[in-house]
C-alpha cells in the first residue's frame, strides 16, 4: 500500500475514462476521489486535499488549463502536482499545459501501466515528511529549504510545483556543472533522455520567471543544457 497522506484527484468528464483511471489506480493501492467537471475539482482539491490531480483538458465548465492556473494561484493548492490528461497532442498544446504548472502530460489513448507510472514518479518528486532535515542551502538571495520544500529569493516565500522544486535542487546540488536536457529527464522526469527535451525549457523557462532576481543563476549553456552557477 502506497504511504502518501491524501487521495489521488481524477478528473474528467467521459464517465468510462474516470472509472478506468481511479479502479487502476485503486489497484495500485492508491486512494481516488474524482470529479466530473472544473468547479467541483477545484472544490474538492480544497476539501481533500490531494496528492496529485489527474486532470483532463477539455472540460465541459472550465478548461483544464484554467483549472491549474486558479490552483496554482491559490495557496493551499499551489503546490499539489498536476499531470494532465487529454486528447490533445499538438505541442503546443503540451507547452501551454507546462506554462500554467503543469508537472506532466499523458495524451488519450492512453497505455494505463504508462499513466499509473507516470503518476509514481510525480509523487517520488514530492517532499517527504520522513526526509532529515538539513541546513539550507543560501546563495545570496536565495534561500532553499530542502526538508521543507520551501524556496524564498530576497525574503519572500515562492511557490513551486513539486516538479519545479526538483529541478531547482537537482541543478543547485550539482552546481557547476551542466546538465543536459537528457539528463534532466532521466533525472528530474524519470523519462527516457531522448523523449520530449522541450519539457524541460518550458520548466526552466518558467522556474526563472518565478525566481525573479535570483533567475540568472541558473544558465543556458547553448546545444547543451543548464548549469547553476552560485
Amino acid at each position: 500500500m502506497d504511504e502518501v497522506s491524501g487521495p489521488i484527484l481524477v478528473v474528467d468528464d467521459e464517465a468510462d475514462i474516470r472509472t478506468l483511471v481511479a479502479l487502476n489506480l485503486k489497484r495500485e493501492g492508491f486512494r481516488v476521489v474524482t470529479a466530473e467537471n472544473g468547479q467541483d475539482a477545484l472544490e474538492l482539491a480544497l476539501a481533500e486535499r490531494p496528492v496529485l490531480i489527474v486532470l483532463d483538458l477539455m472540460l465541459p465548465d472550465i478548461q483544464g488549463t484554467e483549472v491549474c492556473r486558479r490552483l496554482r494561484a491559490q495557496h493551499a493548492t499551489a503546490d499539489i502536482p498536476v499531470l494532465m490528461l487529454t486528447a490533445r497532442a499538438d505541442e503546443i498544446d503540451r507547452v501551454v499545459g507546462f506554462e500554467v504548472g503543469a508537472d506532466d502530460y499523458v495524451t488519450k489513448p492512453f497505455s494505463v501501466r504508462e499513466l499509473v507510472l507516470r503518476c509514481r514518479a510525480i509523487l517520488r518528486r514530492a517532499p517527504s515528511a520522513s526526509e532529515e532535515p538539513a541546513e539550507p542551502i543560501v546563495y545570496g538571495g536565495l534561500r532553499i529549504d530542502i526538508s521543507a520544500h520551501r524556496v524564498w529569493v530576497d525574503g519572500e516565500e515562492l511557490q513551486l510545483t513539486a516538479t519545479e522544486f526538483k529541478l531547482l535542487v537537482t541543478l543547485v546540488q550539482r552546481q557547476g556543472r551542466v546538465q543536459s536536457r537528457g539528463r534532466l529527464l532521466q533525472d528530474v522526469w524519470d523519462m527516457p533522455p531522448d523523449l520530449n527535451t522541450r519539457t524541460v525549457d518550458t520548466h526552466v523557462k518558467r522556474l526563472r520567471e518565478k525566481l525573479g532576481s535570483a533567475a540568472p543563476l541558473v544558465e543556458t549553456v547553448r546545444g547543451v543544457g543548464y548549469r547553476f552557477m552560485g
